[in-house]
This record gives C-alpha cells, sequence and structure tokens, in this order.
C-alpha cells in the first residue's frame, strides 16, 4: 500500500538538455524573530503535486505515451490530468502550452516510515514556448548544472531537491548503490549519499533505521596521515538492523569496498545490532565512536579495536571529507557527521522524520546539551538534514527551530505547573500531561526531569521550589501512576 505524487519533467522546446524546475515553498513562518531569523536558502525540485485515484473510470483526455506498456503502474486508476493540471498551474501555465506527454519513470519509496511509502511517477513533456516561464518562481536547468550546485555546496547557496536526482542525475552517474542487492530499496539524495532504511529494534512510530552508506566510485589516492582520523573507500553509518535481516546487511557489506570505515551515532541497540555481522565480514573495517557510546556497546556486538572520535576531526572516504561533530543531549556520546562536500547533516537521533525525538536519561541524556546541540546544527547551516530514522528533511534550519519551539513551549508548561504548586514529579507530570493517555506517562516523566534540571541549570525555578523533594519523588512515580489505572479484580 503507498500514497502517489506526479513530479513532471517539462522540456525546454529551445534546448534539449534543460528542464524547468520550480523554486519550492518553505514551511510557514513561526511569526517570532529568534525562528524566523534563520532562513534556509532556496530550494529548487522539479514540480510535483499529489497524484489521486480516480473517482470514476473515465477515460482520460491526456494521452501518456508508455503508459499501457508499464508493468509497475496502471495509470488509468488515477487522475493524471487534474494532476498536470495543478503542476502546470503552479509554473503559471495552462494545459494547452504544454505536450507530448509520456511515461519516464515510476519510482516505489523505500519504507522510511512512519506511515506508507509515498510512490511517484515521472513524467516528461514539452513545453510549446520556451519563453512562457514564471519569473522568479521557476529557471531552466540541465543535469549538469543541477550537479554543480549539488557537489560544489557552500552553506548558503540555493539548493536542488530529491526528485530531479532521482529521476535525472542518479542515472547518470556511477553509484555503489548499482551493487546493493536489488530487493532493497533505497534512497540516494544527494548523489552518493546512499539511504537504506532496515526493520530494528526502534521504537514506535517508526519500525526502521537508517542505514547511511558513503562510497564514491572515484577513490583519491591521498594519504589517510594528512590530519585525517581515519581513511577508506567506504563508510557506512549505524548498522542497526534486526537479526532478521543480518543476511541482507551481510550482502551489503559484501558490495562495498574491503576499505571500511563504519561510524556510530551513539550506542541504543537500533542503531548497533549489525555490528557483529560487520565484524565477522570485514574485520579490518575501523570503528569510530564516542568512548561514551563504546562503554556501552557489548563486546558480543563489537570486540575488536576502536577509534575514539569526540567532535572536530576528520573523515576521509574516497577523497570525500566528512567532518565529526560532537553532539551531545540524545546521550552523553551522540555524534553526528557533516558530509562537507554536499553539506549534508547525518543527525542521528537527534532529530526524527515526525515528532520529537526523546532523550535517554539513562545514557546521559541532558536539555541544556540538546539545546546546544542544536544551535550547533542551526550555525552550520545545512543543505539537508538525514536522521536515522524517517525521511530526509529539505527543510534543515525550520526543523531545527520547530525543536527548539516545541521544547520551550513544554518547559513552560512545566514552569507554569511549578509556579502553581507542583511540587513532586506526579504533580507535574499530572498537569503537564493531563490530557495524555496514562501509558505515555512514564516516558514523559523522564522528559519532565531533564527540563526540570534545565530550568535548574538557568535558575529559571521559584525561591521555594526544592529539588531535593522533587528527586526524592522519583521513587513514588510508577506506583502512583499505576493507582490511576488498577488492574481488574484489584482493590
Amino acid at each position: 500500500m503507498a500514497t502517489h505524487n506526479l513530479a513532471v519533467i517539462l522540456k525546454n522546446p529551445l534546448n534539449a538538455a534543460e528542464f524547468l524546475l520550480l523554486k519550492q515553498t518553505p514551511p510557514p513562518k513561526f511569526g517570532e524573530d529568534q525562528y524566523d531569523s534563520y532562513v534556509d536558502s532556496d530550494l529548487w525540485d522539479l514540480p510535483s503535486t499529489v497524484l489521486n485515484l480516480q473517482n470514476d473510470h473515465s477515460h482520460s483526455a491526456i494521452a501518456i505515451h508508455g503508459a499501457h506498456s508499464s508493468q509497475d503502474i496502471d495509470l488509468t486508476d488515477f487522475d493524471v490530468q487534474l494532476a498536470l493540471k495543478e503542476v502546470l498551474e503552479k509554473l503559471g501555465l495552462q494545459m494547452s502550452d504544454a505536450g507530448e506527454w509520456s511515461l519516464f519513470k515510476y519510482v516505489e519509496e523505500a519504507e522510511f516510515g512512519p506511515g506508507v511509502p509515498v510512490n511517484t511517477v515521472f513524467v516528461v513533456g514539452k513545453l510549446l514556448d520556451g519563453n512562457q516561464t514564471c519569473q522568479g518562481l521557476s529557471k531552466w536547468m540541465s543535469t549538469e548544472s543541477c550537479l554543480n550546485w549539488l557537489l560544489e555546496v557552500k552553506p548558503c547557496n540555493d539548493r536542488v531537491g530529491p526528485l530531479v536526482v532521482i529521476a535525472l542525475i542518479n542515472d547518470s552517474l556511477q553509484s555503489a548503490a548499482q551493487k546493493l542487492p536489488p530487493t532493497l530499496r533505497h534512497q540516494e539524495y544527494p548523489p552518493g549519499v546512499i539511504i537504506l532504511p532496515m526493520r530494528s529494534r526502534t521504537v514506535k512510530p517508526f519500525d526502521t533505521t537508517n542505514l547511511v552508506i558513503f562510497a564514491p566510485e572515484k577513490v583519491s589516492d591521498t594519504c589517510g596521515d594528512c590530519g585525517f582520523v581515519a581513511h577508506g573507500d567506504a563508510l557506512i553509518v549505524d548498522p542497526g538492523c534486526r537479526r532478521e535481516y543480518h543476511e541482507e546487511l551481510k550482502q551489503i557489506v559484501a558490495s562495498l569496498p574491503k576499505k571500511l570505515i563504519v561510524f556510530v551515532t551513539h550506542h541504543h541497540a537500533d542503531h548497533v545490532d549489525g555490528l557483529s555481522v560487520i565484524q565477522k565480514c570485514n574485520p579490518n573495517a575501523t570503528l569510530l565512536a564516542h568512548e561514551n557510546t563504546m562503554r556501552r556497546i557489548g563486546k558480543g556486538d563489537w570486540s575488536l579495536g576502536y577509534t575514539s572520535v569526540s567532535g572536530g576531526e576528520s573523515i576521509l572516504v574516497g577523497g570525500q571529507r566528512l567532518t565529526v561533530i560532537f553532539a551531545p543531549g540524545h546521550t552523553d556520546g551522540h555524534m553526528a557527521l557533516l558530509d562537507v562536500s554536499t553539506n549534508s547533516l547525518i543527525v542521528g537521533d537527534h532529530c526524527v522524520g515526525q515528532g520529537s525525538a526523546a532523550l535517554d536519561i539513562t545514557s546521559g541524556g541532558n536539555m541544556t546539551e540538546y539545546f546546544q546541540t542544536t544551535y550547533k546544527f542551526l550555525e552550520l547551516s545545512p543543505h539537508n538534514l538525514i536522521p536515522m530514522h524517517g525521511r530526509v528533511n529539505m527543510w534543515p534550519k525550520n526543523m531545527l527551530c520547530e525543536y527548539l519551539k516545541n521544547r520551550r513551549s513544554r518547559e513552560a508548561s512545566i514552569l507554569k505547573a511549578i509556579e502553581n504548586g507542583a511540587e513532586t514529579l506526579f504533580d507535574i507530570v499530572s498537569v503537564v500531561y493531563a490530557g495524555v493517555d496514562h501509558s505515555f506517562w512514564i516516558a514523559a516523566a523522564s522528559n519532565v526531569r531533564l527540563h526540570v534540571d534545565h530550568l535548574d541549570q538557568q535558575k529559571k525555578l521559584p525561591e521555594g521550589f526544592s529539588m531535593e523533594k522533587f528527586v526524592d519523588s522519583f521513587d513514588e512515580f510508577e506506583s502512583r501512576v499505576a493507582d490511576l489505572d488498577p488492574s481488574p479484580g484489584k482493590p
């Protein structure tokens, strides 16, 4: 089961190498300067819209050449005419302004979750008059010019989105993705960054952890002793798949060069469950992790040596430089990784594709450090965020500011509860999470504890609030929550 989008490759009648890209609409502003001052650079991509099923089975007036011969999708089930009309309207065009439509490609999205995949139908057509474009909102680009934007980036430059890369650019490049098992759905965006969601022991609403792979085809002869903490021909991040998917992970590792680097963002099982497979398949692989992470990884997962990283180090992968970033907050050993050539930021579990990321209070999770890391990411001005759960985010500054805003809103609610007389952990949770099912209160309690610590460090707590009494109330919290929902037969 999947939903569908229609993406349009509209060719220039005056230059067959060019197609129209549309400036994408950014998310709404927050209405607060402290967040709206962070602005993502312009994003350009193929124009697209939702492709809905036909309400009836009437014949479409638009002929799509090649649609009937496709074995992947039956376009007669969809309202292609309405979708094309919506796409052309975004460009300031009418149906009569374009023609010669044909099916170009059908791409099934990998299972990033949460929810069903969003598959994309790519159709190609021709603009009948090359001068009919809406100034400022669209521009003619070629595969070559898109590649220049993608591979010669500067933090605040305009960006190229994933649709044009998936449709037109990846197939023109030699990619390590072509050597992966064909049954494994993946996404390659930006070029050279392969993201492969694999089933893992993660928590809802997600079912998978993204395995990120760097394997440049053009391997550099650059020496590894020139200030790099590690150098290799390929790198993988967070091999955390379940045991039943270890055979697929073996195939992935076998398809990569032997000079392999493994980077672990943190120690949670859904990020390291596949380490033992790599150790068996390639015992010469170099493992990079923070020392606090390695203290929590069992010998059954990795019993060989490792290289400790603490932030600021550089990694060389086939001539590509990546920078290690210390990113505590989720845990006290949490790390991120910046791909310098594409300005893509792998954020581990600092952010997730949907919803908010939990902080692990049992492993040094810290709200103050979480805020500091978020601001550190904002200052990097990444072109996209790659979380380990969910889809790539194309509006990184907006996403990071949304996290800050939501955290501050929750913290303000906690402070208000304290100012109104709440003294214990149960008091605060029962007020702040009053509308939330009691089964979620245990997890919420960790969040409250971290926020109260953060408020205490900022000296924002009311003078009469006792941190000692608050801490003493932790032990009774679970029993008090259990008393709210007594089991059947319990007096």
